[in-house]
């Protein structure tokens, strides 16, 4: 049985949902997200609680219960306060800084790396070795994290990179001389 699922979602205040044939719209202060669900889950709203039940109990129909009570309550919490990753470049050379609307990372290669971006996100360079992308929609800022990430992987012999906030590196022993 989902745990997750059967959980009801707060609704908090100025926030506004609406649920139309379970394409659910959500309005807040930050913006506005839809999304369409899964046609099966019933999604019921009443007064400030929202819960998304099943119809029955096929295994569909269980997979998809948590995750779309997981995704509504996503795009509330987008909608009224954000989402944000952090990420800090470690290495000689490497380095981003903001230009206009484009992220321009140099990570040791030829050229340096132009990020542009998307509508709904927002990057924020406070130091030229930190990056924090911010934005409403989970998904979106998760992925161009990555992005971000996936231009130089932190590397396990040095430790140099773009990693995450707070993410632990393995570090190995290089070659012994004999």
């Amino acid at each position: 049985m989902s745990r997750i699922g059967l959980k009801v979602i707060e609704i908090p205040e100025g926030i506004e949902i609406k649920n139309d044939d379970n394409l659910v719209t959500v309005k807040g202060p930050k913006g506005e997200l839809s999304q369409q669900l899964n046609s099966d889950m019933i999604i019921q709203i009443e007064g400030n609680e929202l819960t998304v039940e099943r119809p029955n109990n096929s295994k569909l129909n269980r997979s998809l219960h948590g995750t779309t009570r997981s995704l509504i309550a996503n795009m509330i919490e987008g909608v009224s306060k954000g989402f944000e990753k952090s990420l800090e470049i470690q290495g000689v050379g490497y380095r981003a800084q903001k230009q206009g609307t484009k992220l321009v990372v140099s990570a040791g290669y030829s050229h340096s790396v132009e990020i542009e971006q998307p509508e709904g996100i927002e990057f924020d360079v406070p130091t030229n070795t930190q990056v924090i992308v911010k934005g409403i929609d989970k998904e979106l800022v998760g992925a161009l994290s990555a992005k971000i990430r996936g231009i130089r992987k932190p590397e396990p012999y040095k430790g140099k990179g773009i990693r995450y906030q707070g993410e632990f590196v393995r570090r190995k022993e290089g070659k012994t001389a004999k």
